[in-house]
């Protein structure tokens, strides 16, 4: 028939319906079985509906901090005093420091762990990578620990880690001041890669410096873990407390500073008229130069030899970043935000033009109105974004990449891959320098969250902008991969596998299907905003998030969470059979009809065939006397008997049930097959021979009798030519191929490329743009 489903049989309109229900799966290995196991047991710190305890409390750490840099030798020189503030219960008799550049030590564990395999061919630098770089002399020299009164407190350095330990208990509600002082030799960046360092231009023999992991910073102490403690291995990104910081930060007076907090001290580092031209940013409606491309062309030539400290100033942060150049141009725009005014600015030097210019500030302005919209509004007083060859984040201020070729032309890969990393950069400012995440424990509370709202942002930006993560298809490729190689998201920092696609990518696309299809928009985005709002400026754990998404909602997810995140389950829902059912009238003329005309259309097999060719002759037709009664008789012709039975039947079902039989509806089962193990909710669409479609949406719940096999009824107006299975392609199902029922031949397409290598954000080879540049030319 027409529909090209199986015409099963036909079934009689009775009053009752029979439903059966399957038990097939053990509760203990339910894909619903709650996650209550798996969380920890609510407590007045954290509370079963995800939100902060009433007793629930957090350290605090301030810090005034004078760093020099020496651009002669590329070493920073700090001393530092950190006041430190027990909001703890309990007593504390030692501090943890954590010394991050240690991981850059000689004896660092991060090179010893490391594994190398040898190739047909290597660099110097690549042999000398092996072994940390001996040349090199990394990690933090400390070269005093000293309490208030300047006397020497003891300490123990565990490689990048450092106990100081204290002259007597700390107790509750006390605080605790001490000094540091130390330097370290900053690390050439494009040599041995890292979140911060230095990047060398031969060109002009200038530098520009991302000074990251800069300082001894506090660890947290929490009611969870006590000591986050984790040794920093590279990977494992920071868990740190909030605090104030007073900075002062001494460089060449012809570097431009751009740094975490507010600068304090404009008039004795900036001229009169960059001091006018930020105050006219304040309002403009689009970026001022402050600092112009000809000016840093000017200094470039002449490097100062005297010196500027820059004084900042910054409250309530978990950590302090900065960057100083000659080369940076710097602009900004004021951006309004919850009625006040932010500073959205970005620095970068010549080599970054005209892209950073055209783009940049105006990048950040988005993505502060976005996440404002979809977290809480943004509450610090600037918003930086450095071109640094580079992608890594801090409070108010992060490190991008994004260069254009030199002839000023670039790729739509170069321009999207900067706004991409503007967008995610400056984002992070919410995930996780506000809502702030333990990253050394779990990398997609703040990747992955931060890389959903990216996402949103990026819509938000162009509706044809080629998001990378999000959109389900694209993490199709890493779900259906060898699971040797895949991990749960719920897997510790430094133990991942496929790191981007599982802290970035798989979380993400997690999100927004629970935006698009199992939550909806509404109750979604409710719940991500509460969540952040109880989070923000405090220590939130999966277990936070996850109860809180549910609390806000009303929506049991634990069946989502235990399948999306604590295992390497993936989505592949298959239509296994439909077959077509109809009401039977128990009208002789209309039944009987339809067999005939069944019966008629039935194909001659292959031995009716070939005796048909052959003529083959029939006993019964050569000889006579062999015909009698059944010869004649056809038992799909209407009798009277036939007749009268019909009559009886309609009296004995009443008007109601002739109606709905009159009515000729059409009565399909389907049978949905779990092939991947993740259950999701079921999308179907119904396509019709008059052309029109229909989307039917079933609850993910479907599955929790049977999470294997599930049978659907669908009663329709109209036959059906064709179901389809997630049409808009938005639970990431693997095959596609088995969502047709009948099945519908996929097509596939490759093709072939040179691979070519070049810095990263820098532009390769040619590119539409230089093309008609010439072109025109």
């Amino acid at each position: 028939m027409k529909c090209q489903v199986q015409r099963r049989m036909l079934f009689t309109l009775s009053f009752i319906f029979s439903v059966t229900l399957s038990f097939a799966q053990n509760y203990n290995t339910s894909k619903f079985k709650q996650l209550d196991e798996e969380l920890p047991t609510p407590n007045v710190y954290r509370t079963g509906s995800g939100a902060p305890g009433h007793e629930y409390w957090q350290q605090r750490a301030d810090y005034s901090i004078k760093a020099e840099l020496d651009e002669s030798i590329h070493r920073l020189n700090g001393s530092e005093k950190i006041t430190y503030t027990n909001n703890s219960p309990d007593e504390l008799t030692y501090l943890w420091v954590q010394l991050d550049q240690n991981m850059r030590a000689t004896d660092s564990d991060t090179y010893k762990i490391s594994q190398n395999q040898l190739r047909d061919k290597a660099t110097v630098d690549q042999m000398e990578g092996i072994d940390g770089y001996p040349e090199y002399d990394g990690g933090h020299k400390i070269q005093l620990v000293k309490d208030a009164n300047g006397k020497d407190l003891t300490y123990t350095v565990n490689k990048t880690m450092m106990r100081v330990d204290l002259p007597k208990p700390l107790k509750t509600g006390e605080s605790y001041t001490f000094q540091i002082d130390w330097y370290y030799n900053i690390n050439d960046r494009n040599l041995m890669g890292g979140r911060g360092g230095y990047e060398y231009f031969p060109e002009d023999d200038n530098t520009i410096y991302t000074i990251t992991q800069w300082f001894p910073r506090m660890a947290v102490y929490d009611d969870v873990n006590g000591w986050q403690h984790k040794q920093f291995l590279g990977r494992g990104e920071f868990a740190l407390p909030f605090g104030d910081y007073e900075v002062e930060i001494t460089v060449p007076s012809d570097h431009i500073v751009a740094s975490t907090g507010e600068l304090k001290n404009p008039e004795t580092v900036l001229t009169e008229k960059q001091q006018e031209l930020f105050k006219q940013s304040k309002t403009a409606s689009k970026p001022v130069v402050i600092v112009s491309q000809k000016e840093v062309e000017k200094k470039e030539k002449t490097k100062a030899k005297d010196k500027k400290t820059w004084v900042y100033h910054a409250e309530n942060v978990r950590d302090f970043a900065w960057g100083s150049s000659r080369k940076f141009i710097w602009d900004a725009m004021g951006v309004e935000i919850d009625g006040k005014t932010v500073m959205a600015m970005s620095y970068y030097p010549k080599e970054g033009n005209p892209l950073w210019g055209q783009y940049s500030t105006e990048v950040v302005v988005h993505t502060l109105e976005v996440y404002s919209k979809f977290t809480i509004p943004y509450p610090y007083p600037v918003a930086i974004s450095v071109e640094a060859s580079n992608g890594m984040e801090y409070p108010m201020i992060c490190f991008n990449y994004g260069r254009p070729n030199a002839d000023g032309t670039y790729s739509d890969r170069i321009k999207y891959g900067m706004i991409s990393v503007i967008i995610h950069e400056v984002g992070h400012n919410f995930f996780p320098m506000i809502v702030n995440s333990d990253e050394r424990q779990w990398t997609w509370m703040d990747e992955g969250l931060n890389t959903f709202v990216q996402f949103l942002a990026e819509r938000e930006w162009d509706e044809n902008y080629p998001s990378r993560r999000g959109f389900p298809e694209n993490i199709v490729p890493y779900m259906k991969g060898d699971k040797n190689n895949i991990m749960p998201i719920m897997t510790n920092s430094e133990s991942i596998k496929q790191f981007g696609n599982n802290a970035y990518g798989k979380p993400a696309t997690a999100l927004n299907i629970l935006r698009e299809t199992v939550m909806g928009r509404e109750l979604f985005d409710y719940a991500f905003k509460e969540y952040s709002t109880r989070w923000a400026f405090k220590h939130p754990k999966p277990a936070d998030f996850f109860r809180t998404m549910e609390d806000a909602s009303a929506v049991d997810l634990d069946w989502f969470w235990r399948g999306w995140f604590y295992t390497t389950d993936h989505v592949d829902i298959t239509i296994e059979n439909v077959e077509m059912f109809e009401i039977d009238s128990k009208n002789p003329q209309v039944e009987l009809a339809k067999l005939k005309q069944e019966r008629d259309g039935v194909r001659p097999n292959i031995t009716q065939v070939k005796n048909k060719e052959e003529n083959l002759p029939r006993k019964i037709d050569t000889k006579s006397g062999l015909k009698d009664f059944y010869n004649s008789y056809d038992p799909l012709d209407v009798t009277a008997d036939a007749k009268e039975g019909y009559e009886s039947y309609k009296k004995s079902v009443g008007k109601e049930e002739m109606q709905y039989i009159a009515d000729r509806r059409f009565f399909y089962q389907v049978d949905f097959k779990n092939e991947g193990g993740l259950v999701m909710p079921i999308i179907v669409e119904l396509e019709y021979e008059d052309g029109s479609k229909e989307l039917k949406r079933i609850p993910a719940e479907i599955w929790k009798m049977d999470d294997v096999v599930v049978s659907k009824v669908f009663i329709t107006e109209k036959p059906v030519k064709q179901f389809v299975l997630d049409p808009h392609r938005e639970t990431a199902d693997v095959d596609t191929e088995n969502n047709y029922f009948p099945r519908k031949p996929q097509m596939s397409r490759f093709e072939i490329y040179k691979r070519d290598s070049a810095a990263r954000g820098a532009g390769r080879g040619s590119n539409p743009m230089q093309k008609a540049k010439k072109k025109n030319n």
